[in-house]
């Protein structure tokens, strides 16, 4: 298959039932169907992709969208069973050098690099939504040149991990998933630092929430370093699309189905910045990995991290709030998710120990994907601070 075939529209297939549609109503009415026919070649000449209406007999076309109803289901049910697109080389390269491990029955995808040889540092990287471990494939070669061992995971729901349905995913669980594979390493004992993006930012302040109250088999965290995440619900904006799917109740199944790549890239393209847009072949990657394992039919469920963001405020922010260890920000400040200056000005006042590293005025949402070279720099500046 075709990388690029998920991309055609389901508008244009929805159009063939309803010029059925009409031409049944015409034929039910008696009407010569040449007439259907020259309206029809005439639109396709001129890719009117519009609702048509009919007249027949003087009287508008009556109760065509039951028949269209009944003719789109089968059409509709075929494309929407599409196959996922096929994985780019740096991708499918990304899924081999990676490796599973099992949690509760489910298919965690990871990786795991050996860095410098000597070094007892080890970072932990927790990606956001609605992407994937892939995020941090332009630092991770920079990370090891720093670091014994780099490691990061597909969370549940994302990139090649399993994506189960029905199922209550939630921020807490995620959390465990990276204390268990922190046990499948043999890393439980040691301390870890902490490299975290938007979704991943929820889960770093709850495994900091455990690391706080000293429960054993917790992580031992030496350092967190968050980037652009809504750890403020007063101060964070989500896409509407984000709202639609997470509030649409019955909607919502039917909206993830209805998803496609040109819906994501459009959805997805705004909260880069105007010169550090990904690319349409970064797009597709990024698609493929929400494609997998039939992703796109769970990010409704996934999204519900917003409501549990609000529920547990003061959870998570009070960690963040509580502990000694140090914790720096990285920040693309024209990210229209956490908008400037109203959420830097709130994590200044009530985080006034941390450090924050602002990048360039057109860095956004993904400032390790958009200014790779900075969003390092800054990293190992605060790295090497303590």
């Amino acid at each position: 298959m075709q990388r690029g075939s998920s991309s055609v529209s389901w508008i244009t297939i929805l159009v063939i039932p309803i010029r059925i549609a009409a031409l049944i109503s015409l034929v039910q009415s008696e009407l010569p169907t040449e007439s259907f026919f020259t309206l029809f070649i005439e639109e396709q000449e001129e890719h009117k992709y519009v609702l048509p209406t009919y007249k027949v007999n003087g009287l508008w076309m009556r109760e065509w969208w039951v028949q269209v109803g009944l003719l789109a289901v089968p059409l509709l049910a075929a494309y929407l069973h599409i196959p996922p697109p096929q994985l780019s080389p740096a991708l499918h390269s990304w899924k081999s050098s990676g490796k599973f491990f099992t949690y509760k029955g489910l298919r965690i995808f990871y990786q795991d690099s050996v860095g410098v040889v000597g070094s007892p540092e080890i970072v932990v990287l927790l990606h956001g939504f609605p992407t994937s471990s892939y995020d941090w494939y332009k630092i991770w070669e920079g990370l090891t040149l720093r670091f014994h061992r780099v490691i990061a995971l597909d969370f549940l729901g994302f990139g090649f991990s399993d994506k189960p349905r029905p199922h209550h995913y939630s921020i807490f669980e995620q959390a465990s998933i990276v204390e268990a594979l922190l046990r499948h390493l043999g890393l439980q004992s040691r301390r870890i630092n902490l490299l975290s993006h938007d979704y991943g930012d929820t889960v770093a302040q709850e495994l900091l929430y455990r690391f706080k109250q000293n429960r054993s088999g917790r992580l031992t965290i030496k350092s967190l370093c968050l980037s652009n995440g809504g750890i403020f619900p007063e101060t964070h904006r989500p896409l509407l699309l984000q709202k639609l799917l997470k509030d649409g109740g019955m909607l919502s199944p039917i909206l993830t189905r209805l998803m496609n790549f040109f819906v994501f890239s459009r959805g997805l393209t705004p909260v880069f910045g105007p010169y550090t847009r990904p690319s349409e072949s970064e797009l597709w990657d990024m698609w493929a990995g929400i494609r997998n394992n039939d992703g796109n039919l769970v990010i409704d469920s996934l999204l519900q991290y917003i409501n549990q963001r609000k529920k547990f405020r003061r959870r998570w922010v009070g960690a963040l709030a509580s502990v000694s260890i140090p914790i720096h920000f990285i920040y693309g400040p024209l990210d229209p998710v956490n908008p400037y200056p109203e959420f830097l000005e709130l994590y200044r006042k009530t985080l006034p120990r941390s450090t924050v590293s602002i990048l360039d005025d057109h860095i956004s949402h993904y400032p390790q994907l958009e200014d790779p070279m900075g969003f390092l720099n800054a990293y190992m500046g605060f790295i090497n601070s303590f």
